[in-house]
């Protein structure tokens, strides 16, 4: 069987991946342990390069304010070319987290680019904690209550401005 010109056996390729993916994951180690993003922080699980436990401390002013979540981040050897799974250790009630930890994210699926580093995700991760998404939700008994108590929110806000006028 001839190959093409240009044609990488796959067997090269995959180690050509691997390679490329663990001298990723092992920049964005160092860059994370010494510049964590606010609120987060990173690091192996054990030390095994392509699964990593994170915390995410509840942002202020949300519902999760001062909570500590943990996180499991599992690389496949195709990262950054696919995204990484991610699923909360913590329990959590969010309309874009379910009972089992997974994440309902854009940049986790359809979003997902190369550029994006654990840093840019955690941090994204934290901002869904501040502000969640119901209109993407993963658990939409939760995303309906969120959407109710919004608007009742709001009502409250738009009548209390309007009386001060």
């Amino acid at each position: 069987m001839s190959r093409e010109k240009g044609d990488v056996p796959a067997s090269i390729s995959s180690n050509c991946t691997t390679n490329y993916t663990a001298k990723r994951l092992q920049q964005e180690l160092v860059d994370i342990t010494s510049n964590p993003p606010p609120l987060c922080s990173a690091g192996l699980k054990g030390d095994n390069l392509f699964e990593w436990i994170a915390t995410i401390v509840g942002p202020p002013g949300s519902v999760y304010e001062e909570g500590i979540f943990k996180l499991n981040i599992k690389f496949s050897k195709q990262y950054p070319f696919k995204p990484p799974y991610v699923y909360f250790k913590t329990k959590i009630y969010h309309c874009n987290i379910d009972s089992s930890g997974e994440v309902c994210l854009d940049i986790l699926d359809n979003k997902w680019s190369p550029a994006i580093t654990v840093y840019s995700l955690l941090l994204s991760i934290c901002s869904l904690l501040s502000d969640c998404n119901p209109k993407d939700p993963l658990v939409s008994d939760i995303a309906r209550l969120y959407l109710k108590t919004e608007a009742n929110t709001i009502v409250v806000h738009a009548r209390t401005q309007g009386s001060m006028r």
